[in-house]
């Protein structure tokens, strides 16, 4: 019986893996006919709207203007800038620290494919680590969010309008988050990179900061939501028991991080140490702000790829293993495919799932291709070639060759989202109306059916459900709220297809 079940299995595979390839063949040689440079510039843009604290002259989201310039302020410390995260008006420190990664490496493997548009990528990562350094300026504690999120999700307004309490939220040796800690260290060292040539006392900056917060993260072990759970939860905690592995696995990606900075051979040894808790089981196919396992397996498998560590071979099983968890025809109970080809996993916001996951499948694509090496998924194999056009599938369904014709992208193509679930997007600019919108008169725009008064170019909205339905409507903000780390490494996958459409 099992025999049977199990040569099913392999036969069903086999089938559904072959009309997928047939498919993406046809899709390849009809061609897509996407403007991949001007998504890849909208992309960029958008985190321009993000924006909190004095905007530069340069600023060119005309309907935004200054906000939060006190922030800070209550614990005596200037701690404005940074981006908001998503459609509210709250600075939280973990999506804001694993965007600021997800752009950095988006920079480090897709910059020769950017084009004009680096300097503003660059820009983007360096509004966020002018952030992150002020956060970290005192040894051992890391403010981690200024904002209460209760509060503000109480009312809808303007970020310049603002009037909701501005509580500023840290992580110290008492109250420890090596989580959030160690994903601050990691955009950290991940940008010095990215101005090791363009800025080399900047880049020493960012990385003599990294090295200080992952000690702290390291010798003060434990889940800031654990610290800090009525601030930080529901918002961006750990809601699925992996907190203990959670935070190991940030530190590694940190130690990883750091290792490729400094080459430094105490950071690659602490990751091998570490191991173990990279065979991850259920989490393979899990990499976002809160689960770093596909990540960090697909970086380190590019030095086993290119020859240089073959003792973290193991890593590049794990690695495999998650190419074979997405792909289509492997039944895997956390990944799914919608009836129009995109990948769904449970949760909100499952946009951030399909640009990541679709970021380390082009990743390692890019890896295997430069090794000629492929991945064995059981009795079959995934050629290179079939990751990337993977990922272009589903970076194109995003721009709109999807079941409803629509650009899941706003102010790309012709049809996209209007009424996105933004503040700042929803409510009329301080040009259009200069009286103060406050609190709870914002409401009439929330539900109003109207279009938003200012289109948020570039911001890529949560996405529709399992069945491909999408309700362009802002109370439904699983659906329709853009955040910074989707867009972030949807970066990288546009700067790529640009140059090889």
């Amino acid at each position: 019986m099992a025999r049977k079940s199990q040569a099913t299995y392999r036969r069903n595979f086999r089938v559904t893996a072959y009309l997928f390839l047939v498919l993406l063949s046809l899709h390849a040689v009809i061609g897509s006919g996407h403007d991949y440079h001007d998504a890849l510039r909208k992309s960029i843009l958008f985190f321009e709207g993000q924006r909190s604290g004095k905007l530069p002259l340069d600023e060119r989201v005309k309907w935004r203007s200054d906000s939060a310039l006190h922030d800070g302020s209550t614990v005596g410390k200037d701690l404005t800038g940074g981006y908001y995260d998503a459609g509210d008006n709250i600075k939280f420190g973990f999506p804001m620290a694993f965007t600021t990664t997800l752009l950095s490496w988006s920079i480090i493997d897709f910059r020769r494919n950017m084009g004009p548009e680096l300097k503003n990528a660059v820009k983007a990562v360096k509004w966020a680590t002018n952030y992150l350094l002020k956060v970290t300026a005192i040894p051992d504690v890391v403010y981690v969010q200024v904002g209460d999120a209760y509060s503000d999700h109480n009312c809808w307004e303007r970020p310049e309008d603002m009037d909701t309490l501005r509580s500023v939220y840290k992580i110290d040796g008492s109250h420890p988050g090596s989580d959030v800690a160690g994903e601050t260290a990691t955009a950290l060292a991940a940008a010095s990179i990215v101005f090791r040539s363009r800025d080399p006392a900047y880049s020493r900056l960012l990385l003599n900061r990294a090295v200080r917060v992952l000690d702290f993260a390291d010798r003060h072990r434990g889940a800031y939501n654990s610290s800090l759970h009525s601030a930080v939860c529901p918002f961006y905690c750990d809601v699925n028991g992996y907190q203990v592995s959670i935070s190991r696995t940030t530190l590694s990606k940190s130690a990883l991080w750091l290792h490729k900075a400094s080459c430094k051979r105490k950071y690659r040894e602490y990751v091998v140490q570490n191991e173990v808790i990279l065979h991850a089981g259920d989490t393979i196919n899990e990499f976002g702000w809160d689960n770093k396992h596909a990540g960090i397996n697909v970086l380190i498998s590019k030095e086993v790829l290119m020859g240089r560590a073959g003792y973290f071979e193991s890593f590049k099983q794990n690695a495999d293993d998650f190419i074979c968890s997405v792909l289509p025809g492997i039944s895997h109970p956390q990944v799914q495919y919608s009836p129009g080809g995109l990948i769904f996993k449970a949760g909100g916001s499952n946009m951030q799932h399909v640009t990541s996951l679709s970021f380390l499948l082009l990743g390692y694509y890019s890896y295997l291709s430069h090794a000629n090496k492929v991945v064995p998924c059981g009795e079959t194999t995934a050629s290179p070639g079939l990751l990337k056009e993977l990922a272009k599938r589903q970076v194109n369904y995003i721009l709109g060759d999807n079941p409803l014709r629509m650009s899941y992208m706003v102010g790309y193509g012709s049809r996209y989202p209007q009424r996105i679930h933004h503040r700042g997007s929803s409510l009329p600019s301080v040009q259009a109306h200069p009286a103060r919108i406050r609190c709870k008169e914002g409401s009439r725009y929330f539900l109003s059916s109207n279009p938003n008064p200012n289109v948020h170019v570039g911001a890529v909205v949560g996405g529709p459900n399992i069945t491909d339905a999408f309700p362009d409507s802002r109370p439904f903000f699983q659906e329709s709220e853009p955040t910074t780390y989707i867009n972030a490494p949807l970066v990288g996958l546009l700067a790529y297809f640009s140059a090889h459409p």
